[in-house]
């Protein structure tokens, strides 16, 4: 497979059992005929200490933060982190930097709505998932009429979009009508969920934007192109929101979107045509720095391969990275960004070399963090063991 620059093991001197073999191991493969130099964390999904999170910069469901800051914030939780892999595309600038592409899960949280590509994600029993998911969300209005939303993205893309207090002090909008909303006092509230509904009781009405996202409430936003066709609405009247999905993702905890699918069933894609040439179809088939998450029964790989820079390694095609991952063993494997946000972390620093230099600020990643007995217990989680 080429010459192992560096291996290093996670687990032999990090407090596990005598006799426990390690769960992580990070390895360092360069092929200089190319060259390619690959990065990747082996998991071993039969050790249940293990488990995968994904996180967003700052905490929250905006901004732009570094992988290695990204680690950071799970040292106020309890758990150990051991490797981490950059997330899915993302908005750069302006207002919503950070906002991801597709769907994200936190811990539970809903932090931004399915998109209609594809995620990785873990179901409630602990199945990892390379699917498709479609959003199902909507606002039932008190006339029974029902309007789809989007959640903490640019209002501009749903025309309709639901804030929560993930996005930060404000909804960050110009113009149109905003309903600030409250619990109606029953059923669950925040933070959202996927596979719930939720009833809100409108506290405010408000037409200038940017309304205040305070602890407890949310907000729907309305774009002034669609107001005129939605029902009219008074303080008091009580919403139902629904956050339903295809396939259906309730007891979800843990979800990240890439795309595409580079391996299903043990295959590796096929590019087709598009019907009109793009840049993001030209840019598959050109060779950059790639990142990816793959798996088979037995192990679960974070993969990075460094590129554009030619005497360390060039990158790779997105069909060169899908036969990478088969070799690797992988029957499953999704891509995820690229380019500069190609970063690699394992047992407490960037392993890769990031073509910018340096870490670029990124909007999400997949964590690989050690829980302790007690934290497994208590919160469960998307275990490395699933199958």
């Amino acid at each position: 497979m080429g010459a192992i620059l560096s291996s290093a093991v996670w687990g032999e001197n990090s407090g596990l059992p005598d006799g426990v073999p390690p769960g992580a191991i990070y390895t360092n493969i360069h092929l200089p005929e190319v060259p390619w130099s690959v990065h990747y964390v082996r998991v071993d999904r039969a050790d249940g200490s293990l488990q995968l999170r994904s996180q967003h910069a700052g905490g929250g469901a905006l901004g732009l933060t570094t992988l290695s800051a990204q680690v950071l914030l799970t040292s106020s939780d309890g758990t150990i982190p051991i490797a981490a892999l950059n997330g899915d595309f993302y908005q750069r600038d302006k207002a919503y930097a950070g906002d991801p592409r597709g769907l994200q899960l936190v811990n539970g949280e809903v932090l931004s709505a399915p998109s209609g590509g594809v995620c990785f994600w873990v179901d409630a029993f602990g199945h990892l998932n390379l699917t498709n998911v479609q959003s199902l969300f909507q606002i039932t209005w008190p006339s029974g009429a029902a309007t789809p939303f989007g959640l903490n993205g640019d209002r501009r893309t749903n025309r309709v979009e639901v804030y929560t207090p993930a996005l930060g002090s404000s909804t960050h909008t110009h113009g149109g009508l905003e309903l600030v909303l409250e619990s109606a006092g029953t059923g669950p509230w925040l933070p959202l969920a996927m596979g719930e509904t939720y009833l809100a009781k409108v506290r405010e009405l408000r037409e200038s934007g940017d309304s205040p996202l305070l602890p407890g409430t949310m907000v729907v936003s309305v774009n002034p192109t669609l107001r005129s066709s939605l029902p009219a609405v008074q303080v008091g009247a009580v919403l139902k929101l629904s956050t339903g999905s295809s396939p259906r993702l309730w007891g979800a905890k843990t979800a990240i979107g890439g795309g595409p699918v580079l391996v299903n069933a043990g295959r590796k894609l096929k590019l087709g045509q598009p019907a009109v040439e793009s840049y993001e179809f030209s840019s598959m088939q050109e060779r950059h720095p790639r990142s990816a998450i793959g798996w088979n029964q037995q192990y679960l790989y974070l993969v990075e391969v460094d590129g554009r820079q030619k005497n360390l390694s060039v990158g790779m095609t997105l069909e060169e990275l899908a036969a990478y991952m088969v070799r690797l063993g992988c029957e499953q494997a999704m891509n995820l960004d690229g380019g500069g946000s190609s970063t690699l972390w394992f047992a407490g620093s960037v392993r890769n070399s990031p073509c910018d230099g340096k870490e670029r600020p990124i909007a999400n990643s997949l964590l690989l963090v050690r829980s302790t007995p007690i934290d497994r217990a208590a919160a469960g989680g998307a275990s490395a063991k699933a199958p």
